[in-house]
C-alpha cells in the first residue's frame, strides 16, 4: 500500500467513525429537536443523510476521481 492510499484509507476511517458517532445519537438529537419543532426534525434528519454522501462526493471530486 503506497502512502496515498493508505492516507485515503485513514481519513474514509475517520469519517466513517466520525459518522458513526453522530448517527448514534441522532434519534436523541431528533427525538429533542422534534419536541420543538417536527419540520426543523426533518431537516435535521435530511442533512444528516445527505451530507455523508456529499461529503464523500466532494472528496472524490476534490481528489480528481470524476
Amino acid at each position: 500500500m503506497d502512502q496515498g492510499s493508505r492516507n485515503a484509507a485513514i481519513a474514509a476511517a475517520v469519517i466513517l467513525v466520525g459518522f458513526g458517532l453522530a448517527a448514534y445519537f441522532l434519534p436523541t438529537l431528533i427525538i429533542w429537536i422534534g419536541g420543538y419543532s417536527t419540520i426543523v426534525a426533518a431537516v435535521v434528519a435530511a442533512a444528516f443523510v445527505a451530507a455523508f454522501f456529499l461529503l464523500f462526493w466532494w472528496r472524490g471530486r476534490s481528489r480528481g476521481g470524476d
